[in-house]
């Protein structure tokens, strides 16, 4: 599915003139599309229903932004950058989120090469307390590295703390992290990472749901957790106080059905309060000591259980023209981002994207830090 343009420059003002997650103008989208949405605040007029007088009081505020807005330059600017924006019914579009129904992000901003709807499929979110302690630290990065090594993407949200150490265990092990940002995905926050940002933006992904240049609030903090418990299987809360954020994203795991994992901590120890508390409390909630068990939660939801695949399992010939091309565009050695593919292979990068899952599932290519790469048991004739 192609989104259109005037489709795809309203979600990028949407992103610009509204707070992420409002439901009631979530509604509005589903209802008449952002493009509609667009004109409905611009007009003024609220369609009738149980949202009509919050949107009324709402649709002030969005119609002065508007004015300040220019969703061209934003996306011009993001492209400049190496980045795009991701809408609902683009190939890259990761359909978890689907789950959070009128609160679905009206889009993403996203850098770096990796494809954020493959990356996805196999992620785990690492969160917890900004001021972890040392067993927390080594807990984290720990965890996330034997999460890389086994496949699997590590989701977090790039502050002090468990987020950086799940972070930087991801990259140590060689995989695939995403952090979700707060602000806009050209903003370095907090700025002591922006070496972090830059190493994550080469082998990873950097998501923001607001627009470039946005500013982190609390608000946003608190609202953007529901992004990353939505696009993992579950959320391993590795430390938390009793009033931590990454409570809130474990809240929105339970509530959409996704796995919560806890590690447990000292007793004595307050940053493990809350940790506690959600073992204690939490039906739905199952204490973990080591990656094992993590696997054990999330490996339970379907390709895990089967065997490893070794080799293509088609011949190159059953191959469509397209694919063939990708396939070709593939440095011997080495991997390369589905940008620089896309390029080599004279394709958009929504075909090689699309080209590149075929490929992996097929069992020619496989991801790796620096994007694609050619599977070791697949050899070019």
């Amino acid at each position: 599915m192609t989104v259109p343009a005037e489709e795809r420059l309203a979600r990028a003002l949407l992103t610009a003139v509204a707070e992420p997650g409002d439901e009631r103008l979530g509604r509005l989208v589903g209802l008449a599309g952002a493009q509609g949405a667009i004109e409905a605040i611009r007009a003024g007029e609220t369609p009738d229903g149980d949202d009509e007088a919050e949107l009324r009081r709402r649709f002030p505020a969005w119609r002065a932004r508007l004015s300040e807005a220019d969703p061209e330059r934003l996306l011009a600017g993001c492209e400049e950058q190496g980045g795009r924006l991701l809408c609902p019914g683009d190939a890259e579009w990761p359909s978890q989120l689907d789950d959070l129904g009128a609160a679905r992000p009206y889009a993403l901003w996203v850098l770096g090469d990796q494809d954020l709807r493959f990356g996805c499929l196999r992620s785990v979110a690492l969160v917890g307390a900004r001021a972890a302690s040392p067993y927390g630290v080594h807990v984290a990065a720990e965890m996330a590295a034997e999460l890389a090594d086994n496949g699997w993407t590590v989701v977090s949200g790039g502050a002090y703390g468990i987020d950086a150490a799940a972070h930087r265990g991801a990259l140590s092990g060689d995989g695939t992290t995403v952090a979700v940002f707060a602000c806009g995905v050209d903003v370095t926050y907090p700025s002591s990472h922006s070496a972090l940002f830059a190493e994550i933006a080469q082998s990873g992904l950097l998501v923001s749901e607001l627009a470039p240049g946005a500013t982190p609030t609390r608000p946003r903090f608190l609202i953007r957790n529901r992004v990353i418990a939505a696009l993992t299987r579950g959320t391993v809360v590795v430390e938390a106080a009793q009033r931590s954020g990454a409570i809130s994203t474990a809240r929105h795991a339970r509530d959409l059905g996704r796995a919560v994992m806890v590690v447990p901590g000292p007793v004595t120890s307050p940053t493990s309060a809350g940790c506690h508390t959600i073992l204690r409390e939490w039906a739905e909630a199952v204490c973990v000591t080591d990656t094992a068990d993590v696997l054990d939660r999330v490996g339970l939801i379907g390709d895990d259980l089967a065997p490893v695949r070794r080799g293509p399992v088609l011949d190159r010939d059953q191959l469509g023209p397209a694919a063939r091309d990708v396939l070709e565009a593939l440095p011997a050695r080495g991997g390369a981002g589905a940008a620089r593919i896309a390029v080599t292979a004279g394709v958009d990068l929504d075909t090689a994207l699309a080209c590149l899952g075929a490929l992996a599932a097929g069992g020619f290519v496989e991801r790796c830090a620096k994007g694609w790469r050619l599977r070791r048991d697949s050899s070019r004739p």
